[in-house]
């Protein structure tokens, strides 16, 4: 069989970019060897969200009475996990089964094995070989091992977690990065005892300095305890050997950052510290084949992955352009979410550039404060000379969505001055945008 494109994975990458080349013309199959969608439906960013919206709800159980709710006695509830991960279950397969339907419905041929790169322009898939113009390589990333033993029966991988029928009273999480610390809060929300080891001082690395510093100020308010270092004696019944001490951890979940999940190749592709190298195009070392997603190492995001899919399409069709990982979202499910799109103040001041830092906080907010937040601001970086916005961050409940807006207007090269004189209907938590930008013209409304 011949295709114009052949993608092998079918994770927001893979299935994203099958998906568009059926709807431009292009004949297509991607070839996925276990779920449809990858870990980010499956196992990753869907049901790892879901059960972290059961657990925010949970914990704002303890304002009902701040909210006129009488008779909730908060000692009597509990946390039903087996509920919690059904909920999440059922929206995972929902959204798996629609990427089924539509890869279907765009003349894509879904084929099931595991893919054999044979030569730059053909695959075998279970001893059947297919033939094509193009081949993508969409097969994503994997937690790397721990560094220690930890029996079987006391690991937590994140993909087998909603196999367990109970959670532990206390887990140990070890890594670093938003799934790491979604996770503690996860765990801490439910009233389990949390201990976080990272082997890295800023938990988020990818993320400002401030807003490193908000996630760590917030663990330890809520009682996470925090141990940096990658110093693991061991683990023994129970308790972790770390750093000199010894932490209860009924459980150890693997959090670690991710290694690309490499495809079988009887071709030399080249790779640079576990990740497959590509160009500016994400070609590799063969013009005919392209490498998307967490693969390449250039981003963990899924929405970067998807966007990486796109862009390969286009230029398959002769469409050029430009990646540019600044203009992605970095999104992190915390409580309260935090976010933030552009320039970090750190890049700005390495770069030389002269900048502006504006802020607003949720507290001075009227819909944040109907809605029982005031933990919460926005923070814009601008250029000094021109008022163009370099960098937005945000620390609010809905951060991942409204960081939307912060990216619509730096698409656009739109400076501190458009922003200011934005309409923002009121009382709406997106008006602090219109404050930071009069924040950074002059002063702020509200403040």
């Amino acid at each position: 069989m011949e295709y114009d494109v052949i993608i092998i994975g079918s994770g927001p990458a893979g299935y994203v970019a099958g998906i568009r080349a059926g709807q431009v013309g292009l004949k297509t199959a991607v070839i996925e060897k276990k779920d449809v969608g990858g870990m980010c439906l499956n196992w990753g960013c869907i049901p790892s969200k879901a059960i972290i919206e059961s657990a925010k709800f949970y914990d704002r159980l303890d304002d009902a009475a701040d909210f006129g709710i009488d008779g909730l006695d908060k000692q009597q509830l509990s946390f039903n996990w087996e509920n919690a991960k059904n909920r999440a279950m059922r929206i995972a397969q929902k959204l798996t089964g629609g990427v089924e339907y539509l890869l279907k419905k765009n003349g894509v041929d879904l084929i099931r094995g595991e893919a054999r790169i044979t030569s730059p322009n053909s695959v075998s898939v279970e001893n059947r070989s297919l033939d094509a113009g193009q081949i993508i390589i969409a097969t994503g990333s994997y937690p790397q091992p721990l560094s220690f033993d930890v029996p079987k029966e006391r690991l937590l991988e994140l993909e087998s977690l909603y196999d367990e029928s109970e959670l532990p009273q206390s887990v140990a999480i070890i890594g670093y990065g938003g799934v790491a610390v979604e996770m503690a809060q996860f765990f801490q929300m439910i009233g389990r005892k949390v201990t976080l080891v990272s082997p890295e001082q800023n938990l988020v690395p990818l993320a400002d300095q401030y807003l490193n510093d908000y996630i760590y100020n917030r663990l330890k308010k809520d009682k996470v305890n925090i141990i940096f270092g990658d110093q693991i004696e061991g683990y023994h019944n129970g308790t972790l050997k770390v750093q000199g001490q010894e932490v209860e951890a009924e459980k150890v979940l693997n959090a670690n950052m991710r290694n690309a999940v490499l495809p079988p190749s009887d071709i030399d592709i080249q790779r640079e510290s576990g990740f497959i190298t590509t160009d500016r195009y994400l070609r590799t070392n063969h013009e005919s084949i392209y490498a998307v997603g967490d693969v390449n190492g250039r981003s963990y995001l899924a929405h970067a992955g998807s966007a990486q899919g796109l862009f390969v399409i286009n230029h398959i069709k002769g469409i050029k352009g430009e990646i540019d990982l600044h203009e992605y979202p970095i999104n992190i499910y915390t409580n309260p979410e935090m976010a933030q799109i552009g320039k970090t103040e750190e890049e700005l001041k390495k770069e030389q550039i002269d900048y502006k830092v504006s802020e607003f906080p949720l507290s001075a907010n009227g819909k944040a404060l109907i809605e029982g937040y005031k933990d919460g601001h926005i923070r814009m970086l601008s250029e000094k000379k021109y008022g163009e916005v370099l960098g937005v961050q945000i620390i609010a409940p809905h951060a991942t969505d409204m960081i939307a807006e912060a990216s619509a207007f730096m698409q656009i090269e739109s400076t501190i001055y458009d922003v200011a004189r934005s309409i923002h209907a009121h009382p709406t938590v997106s008006e602090i945008f219109m404050e930071a930008g009069f924040d950074a013209v002059d002063k702020a409304i509200h403040k």
